[in-house]
This record gives C-alpha cells, structure tokens and sequence, in this order.
C-alpha cells in the first residue's frame, strides 16, 4: 500500500498514521463509528467474562528479564508460520462478523494482510464467498472451518480453498456449544451471522473427522482451540500442522485459563513436531515478546483487528500492525535480542500485576468512551 491509496471510507494510511500516533487513538476512532450492539459484541465475552479478564492477566503476571551492552543497531522484528515468511509474527484472527465492522470487512483485511506482509484467517461464518477473498493477491491466507455440513459439504468447501490457492485449512474445534454472550442478550442483539443452519455438525465433530481430513487433503492442517497438553498430543497424533493455543477470546467456555498461561504447556506437548499459535489479550508488541519467548510461533489478534477495520478499513489494520511493529522493535532492541527467534523463558520472570485486568486495561489514555 502507498501512502496515496485510499481505504474504503476515503482515508490515505498516511491520515492513519497522523491521526492514530498510538494504538488507543485507533480504538477511540473505531468505537466512535460503531454502534452499540456492535462495541458490546466485540468488548463482550462469555458469562461472567472471567476467561476474557484471565487473557490479559496471564500477560500482566510476567516482566521482562533485559540483557544489556549488546548491539541493537540491526533489529528484525519478521517471523515466519508453516513455512511463510511474514513481516510480523502476528495473524489476523478469524472473525465472522467483520462486515459489522466494516462493509468490506473481509476483502479489506486480507489487503492489510498482504499489504503488511502477514497472515490472514477468513471465518467460515461470513457474508463473503472465499473465492472473493483470494482475488487479493499476496498474503498468507488460511481458511477457517465451522463445520455445517456433511463430509460431502465439507468436501466441496476444502476442494474450494485448494483451487483458489489457500496456504493452509484452520478448523475451530472448541465450538461444540456456542455460548451465552450476555452483552448480546442484554441488548436483544440477534447477530445476523448466526442465523446459519447446520451446527449439530460442530456438535459432533471428533478426531476422527480430523483424521479423515489428513487422508483426504493435500493442505497444512491447522486445529484452532486447543486449551490442553493431551490435547495437543492428540492433534499431533492426528497429524496437525499447527497447532492454535486459542479461547475464543474469552468468548465460549468461562473461567478458562489464560491462553498464555495454557501455551508454555501446549509447547512442552508439541515439543517442534508442528507450528504453535496463540490468542487471547495480544494488544501490544510486549505481548507478542511474552508469547515469542514462551514457545509460540505467531499471535493472534482479533479485536485489534475490527478495531482497524472500523478506524479506517484497509488502512486502519496496516496501522494497528505498524504501531505493533514500532513497539515490537523497541521492545526487542531493550531487551537485548535482535530478534524474536532470540528469546526464551530466561527473558521473562513471575510479577505481580499494576493494574485490573480488562480488555483495554494496557491502555490507559483510553477514552472514557471505549472503555465503558
């Protein structure tokens, strides 16, 4: 992207990058375009919204160990995911509703995507075909499944992602139930994604499903939600490329552990046999640190990401992910490492946190209106 392309809403990034100097500047931006349904639905989680708090707290009970008198003139903030370079260890996460966030929500993130250099996940659940989504050219993309269908569906649906040139197949595996969003129900907000026939499919998926996957297709297997070490074993077993640390955000089973604190033992399973994701309270570049140094290949983000789309569509994603990789380059270059590949456990120590864990709790000049 030039600085002279425009977004869907007649924003240029350089706009962005003059009117959101930091990440709490797109996030006021984005929740003074959204309505309120909308804002509770991408703030709220499940119930008591305790898995959603325990995400960011997991972050906020780790410091930095820094390591000094070392040159930090050349730093590399890249990564890489099953074989793909990118710019950033980071993904954008699979989120079925982004045309509530912007009317071109999935076309515009995979164009940030590409344009940035990382990663996108296109939801299932969504409006728009995933033969639409691949004309964006660059970019790695991976299809994220919500099965509602037979093996017959799901047949064509993987045959479709193979032919427009996906890099890799995702499946959510922790949705066998979806889950009382109590800020929805409380504002009678009927989610027009939702209304997709077919969920007893998800009900019953099962590792033998994912077994007949492996046999059946020739594409990098990715199995998003895992939350356990036997589980991940078993997804390794099954023959998983990847396997996706995830919670859903906070938004399916509460009182959950933080998906960082699940991580370091879903590493130890994995233990190099396949790639290792994570999601769950990513909002700054110490966190993608924190999770780099803890075994993840990648993190994912996802409110960050409707966030940028209602910012600024297009432009307002590449702007979350360059304000990410400003702090993630500062970050590495004061913690002595001149590259994410550098760090391990020996950089992090326990600490006790200095604020209530909440969703945007890292960004105290919020304003008040995000934040209610």
């Amino acid at each position: 992207m030039t600085d002279a392309t425009l977004n869907h809403e007649g924003d240029t990034i350089e706009a962005l990058r003059d009117a959101c100097q930091t990440l709490h500047e797109v996030i006021d931006r984005a929740r003074s375009r959204l309505d309120n349904n909308v804002w509770d639905y991408l703030r709220g989680g499940t119930e008591s919204e305790t898995t959603l708090r325990r995400n960011r707290l997991a972050f906020d009970r780790l410091a930095f160990r820094p390591r000094v008198l070392r040159d930090m003139r050349e730093v590399d903030t890249g990564g890489s995911f099953l074989g793909h370079k990118l710019r950033l260890p980071v993904l954008l996460c699979p989120i079925g509703s982004l045309e509530s966030f912007h009317p071109d929500g999935p076309r515009a993130a995979m164009q940030a995507a590409a344009d940035f250099g990382v990663s996108l996940f296109l939801s299932s659940v969504g409006t728009v075909p995933l033969e639409e989504v691949a004309t964006v050219q660059g970019g790695m993309k991976v299809f994220c499944l919500y099965k509602r269908g037979d093996d017959d569906w799901l047949d064509g649906v993987v045959g479709r992602a193979i032919d427009h040139g996906y890099d890799a197949f995702a499946i959510t595996v922790d949705s066998a139930w979806y889950s009382r969003r109590e800020r929805d129900l409380a504002n009678r907000f009927v989610k027009p994604w939702r209304q997709v026939p077919g969920m007893e499919f998800q009900k019953a998926l099962n590792w033998t499903d994912i077994a007949r996957f492996k046999k059946t297709y020739d594409i990098p297997l990715i199995l998003k939600g895992i939350a356990t070490a036997e589980d991940a074993r078993l997804a390794i077993e099954h023959g998983a490329d990847a396997v996706f640390v995830s919670n859903h955000g906070g938004r399916q089973l509460d009182h959950g552990a933080g998906a960082l604190d699940v991580l370091p033992e879903v590493v130890d399973a994995v233990r190099g046999r396949a790639s290792v994701a994570v999601d769950g309270g990513v909002v700054r570049g110490t966190d993608i640190a924190k999770a780099r140094a803890l075994g993840a290949d990648v993190v994912g983000i996802g409110r960050l990401l409707c966030c940028g789309l209602a910012a600024g569509g297009t432009a307002g994603v590449v702007r979350v992910l360059e304000l990410l990789e400003e702090e993630a380059r500062i970050d590495l270059g004061l913690l002595g490492a001149q590259s994410f590949g550098e760090l391990d456990g020996r950089y992090l120590r326990p600490a006790e946190p200095v604020m209530e864990p909440g969703l945007w709790s890292q960004y105290p000049l919020i304003g008040d209106a995000a934040r209610l």
